[in-house]
């Protein structure tokens, strides 16, 4: 788990940091009573998933790992992952 880079991608960051301006933003209008700033904010809710799905199609995303350096051997056989050699 800690060698993935999960969230560390300029969609990730950009995708995120959306979507909480439009969080705070219909926080503040639904505090004010305001339905349409309301409204507009979970637009840019979702305007932040969209963009960072976007963003994630033109390669600014996560890599998928390749099947070529996964291990291959049965789990009965492998070392136990803090065994020394």
């Amino acid at each position: 788990m800690a060698d993935s880079s999960h969230g560390h991608t300029p969609a990730a960051w950009t995708g995120v940091i959306i979507a909480f301006i439009g969080f705070c933003v219909s926080g503040a209008f639904m505090v004010m009573d305001q339905p349409v700033g309301f409204w507009a904010g979970m637009v840019l809710v979702i305007g932040g998933a969209v963009v960072g799905g976007i963003m994630r199609l033109m390669g600014l995303g996560q890599q998928k790992r390749s099947a070529v350096g996964q291990r291959t051997t049965p789990a009965a056989t492998r070392e136990p992952a803090g065994a020394e050699s």
